[in-house]
C-alpha cells in the first residue's frame, strides 16, 4: 500500500475556495466526519487506485495531500477500471464502496467494500468485504449510503437485465455491508428526454434530507456536455421503499451552463461546509467539446456551491457557479 502523509492544512482557515476545488476528479464525495475533518474521495483520470485526501475545511482540500490507501491488481478480478469511491463511517469502521472492473474486461463493473476499523483511514489497513450482493450479476457502480430513522440504506445504479437501460437507480437497507435487509427496489427509469441522450442512464445518486423530505439527487446521459442531475423527491415520513412515494422533476436540476462555460455537471454529492452551509459537490469540465471518448478526457474537476432554498423548502442548485474565487457571502 503507497502512502503519503496528510498535512494538517493548518493555514486553510485563510483560504478561500476556488473553482474548480481539486482539478481531474471526477465522481467527487466530501464526508465530514466528527472528527472535525472533511475527507474526499474521487475517481482519478487513470481509474486505477483508490486515494482519500482530508483539510479541516473544504477550501483545504484543494491542496490536501493524498494517500492511496489501495491499488487495484495487476491482473484477474478488480484489476479493471476503478470508479466512484465514497467513504462512510458505520458500525465502528470506515467503509470504500467502490466500482471496479475485471483485468480481461475492465466494463466488467461491480461494487465492491472496503473496511478498516482505524480511526484514521488515512492509516488504516484496508480489508476487502467483497462484492455487494447485488439482485443480478449486472453491471452496476455508484453506490452511495446514507441513514433514515435509524436504518442504514444502499443507493446504487445497476443494468436490469429486460430493461433496455444502461442503469437505473435501486435502493434497498443493508443488513451488512455487502447484503440487504430486504428486497432491493427500483426507483427510477431513465425515460424523459433529457435521461437518454447518447446513453440511457440514472447513476451517482446523492441523498440530502431537508425540510421534512428527502431530496434523492441523479446523474443523467452521456458524461460529456449532456450530463445532468435530476430529483427524486419523498416526505420525510413516507414508506422510502414504495418507488410510489418519490416524484421525479420533469426537467433537470442542475445543467451545463454556456453563460459561465462549465460543461457536464453531475454525479454530485452534499455536504454541509464549517460555515454550516449546505454545499453541492459536483464535477465538469471547463469545455464542451472533447477530442474522442469523454471517459477518457481527463478533465472533469470537482466543484463546490452553496444550495439555495425555494420559499416551499426545495433545494435551488442554480447554475454551475464561474470558475474562481466562490462567492464567500
Amino acid at each position: 500500500m503507497a502512502s503519503v502523509i496528510v498535512s494538517d492544512a493548518a493555514d486553510a482557515a485563510e483560504l478561500k475556495i476556488i473553482n474548480p476545488l481539486v482539478r481531474q476528479r471526477a465522481d467527487a464525495q466530501i464526508f465530514r466526519h466528527n472528527d472535525g475533518w472533511f475527507y474526499m474521495m474521487a475517481s482519478v483520470p487513470e481509474y486505477d487506485r483508490l486515494a482519500i485526501r482530508r483539510a479541516k475545511t473544504l477550501a483545504g482540500l484543494s491542496t490536501a495531500e493524498e494517500t492511496v490507501v489501495w491499488h487495484r491488481p495487476e491482473s484477474g478480478k478488480m484489476a479493471g477500471y476503478i470508479w466512484a469511491p465514497e467513504l462512510h463511517w458505520f458500525d465502528g469502521a470506515w467503509h470504500i464502496y467502490f466500482a471496479a472492473g475485471d483485468g480481461d474486461d475492465k466494463f466488467h463493473i461491480r461494487t465492491y467494500v472496503l473496511s478498516t476499523k482505524s480511526k484514521n483511514p488515512l492509516k488504516g489497513e484496508w480489508t476487502l468485504l467483497g462484492a455487494v450482493e447485488t439482485p443480478w450479476d449486472s453491471f452496476n457502480l455508484d453506490a452511495t449510503s446514507f441513514v433514515h430513522k435509524g436504518v442504514r440504506y444502499l443507493c446504487w445504479a445497476q443494468h436490469e437485465p429486460g430493461i433496455a437501460t444502461n442503469s437505473n437507480l435501486y435502493l434497498a437497507p443493508l443488513a451488512t455491508p455487502t447484503t440487504f435487509a430486504a428486497t432491493p427496489v427500483r426507483l427510477t427509469v431513465p425515460t424523459l428526454p433529457w435521461e437518454i441522450i447518447g446513453f440511457k442512464v440514472n447513476e451517482g445518486a446523492a441523498v440530502l434530507a431537508r425540510n421534512g423530505r428527502l431530496f434523492l439527487t441523479y446523474s443523467a446521459s452521456a458524461t460529456d456536455y449532456n450530463y445532468c442531475m435530476g430529483m427524486l423527491t419523498a416526505s420525510e415520513d413516507a414508506d422510502i421503499m414504495d418507488p410510489a412515494s418519490w416524484s421525479k422533476s420533469a426537467e433537470p436540476v442542475f445543467k451545463s451552463s454556456p453563460e459561465h462555460n462549465v460543461w457536464g455537471p453531475g454525479h454530485n454529492g452534499f455536504v454541509v461546509d464549517e460555515k454550516g452551509r449546505d454545499m453541492l459537490v459536483y464535477h465538469a469540465r471547463d469545455y464542451r467539446d472533447i477530442q474522442g471518448d469523454p471517459l477518457f478526457d481527463p478533465n472533469r474537476h470537482t466543484r463546490v456551491q452553496p444550495i439555495h432554498y425555494t420559499a416551499d423548502g426545495v433545494p435551488d442548485f442554480g447554475l454551475p457557479v464561474v470558475i474562481g474565487p466562490l462567492d464567500q457571502a
